[in-house]
């Protein structure tokens, strides 16, 4: 039997749906007039920066950022075709590839990252307590251990 949403937890559904859609465009937006990088590549480089050795395996890359494996090869090749990323072929296994960020991604990460952080004390961390902060963390943890995949 369908557990439907009452009222009060229909109208939070789509209060979350319609914030996190427009947050995320006006991240990406915002990223793109800023430095010309939309919010997926600079979430890429942003993952292979903080990465050991700053590169990590193209299948482990599609699990950790928010587009399909498809989606990542043709941003990972986008990425390479600029100079921000370079593939990297992994020894003793022929079908492992390594996408590490190059000087120039880390170069392109450096003068984007001020404006996004500013981006994000705008449209989240300046509109809220210290003690929502911590409820929200709260929350987005308990989000993600509802989803979170087998390792």
């Amino acid at each position: 039997m369908t557990r439907w949403l009452s009222e009060e937890e229909q109208a939070v559904w789509r209060a979350y749906l319609e914030v996190t859609a427009t947050q995320l465009e006006l991240f990406d937006s915002d990223l793109r007039a800023s430095s010309g990088l939309p919010l997926t590549d600079y979430e890429i480089l942003v993952m292979l920066s903080e990465s050991p050795g700053q590169a990590v395996r193209m299948s482990e890359l599609a699990e950790k950022v928010i587009v399909s494996r498809s989606r990542l090869t043709y941003r990972v090749d986008r990425l390479a075709e600029l100079g921000l990323v370079e593939r990297v072929e992994v020894a003793n296994d022929r079908r492992g590839v390594l996408a590490k960020i190059t000087e120039s991604g880390t170069a392109a990460l450096v003068a984007a990252a001020p404006g996004h952080v500013e981006k994000a004390r705008e449209l989240i961390f300046d509109c809220i307590t210290t003690d929502e902060l911590e409820t929200l963390g709260s929350i987005l943890e308990k989000f993600a251990a509802a989803y979170e995949r087998p390792s």
